[in-house]
């Protein structure tokens, strides 16, 4: 997990982290990559063991105003393109951060790389709904904050990817598809 980036880093990232251990099991590991001395001041602040975590120390951060892909070729030593290196190295085997949504789908399309056929990665999110027929439920929301200007084939391979998700992962058979508009 990127401890840097995203507002209010890294106490919250590692605040975070610290609730994320307690949900954990004992033989999982949580690995925090950013400045090692900055995250050691939260972890003692909340008393909590730096034993607990493995840290990768990083010197840069990818901040919120810099060029997405730039930025993660020219910060070699970010904690979001180190972390997206041992990704694929194998050494973690999952990877988050709240910093630059942009860089983090860089990472992914260059680093991990797509799956054969997928045209763009698409972020996604289950939200809460409620109807007289079904009660409460949840949906896949598609495309949370990254494009505003997709073109249609990719509108319907999201809509496609997400009925799959919706149908293996929260056991919807026949889950309906809709577009949302943002504005124009």
């Amino acid at each position: 997990m990127s401890a840097f980036g995203g507002d209010n880093a890294p106490e919250v990232v590692v605040k975070g982290a610290i609730l994320a251990l307690e949900r954990i099991g004992a033989d999982d590991r949580i690995v925090l990559f950013g400045d090692r001395q900055a995250i050691v001041r939260v972890l003692e602040a909340e008393g909590c063991s730096v034993e607990n975590f493995d840290i990768v120390h990083t010197s840069e951060c990818i901040e919120m105003g810099d060029h997405p892909a730039k930025a993660f070729v020219s910060k070699r030593d970010s904690s979001i393109t180190v972390g997206f290196r041992d990704l694929a190295e194998g050494k973690i085997d999952g990877f988050a951060s709240a910093g630059s949504t942009g860089a983090m789908m860089v990472g992914s399309m260059q680093v991990i790389k797509p799956i054969e056929g997928v045209i763009r990665p698409v972020l996604a999110t289950l939200i809460p709904t409620v109807s007289a027929e079904h009660g409460i439920r949840r949906a896949v929301l598609m495309d949370v904050g990254l494009n505003v200007d997709a073109k249609p084939e990719v509108l319907a391979q999201y809509g496609l990817l997400g009925s799959i998700y919706a149908k293996s992962a929260l056991q919807m058979e026949n889950p309906r598809v809709a577009l949302l508009n943002i504005g124009e």
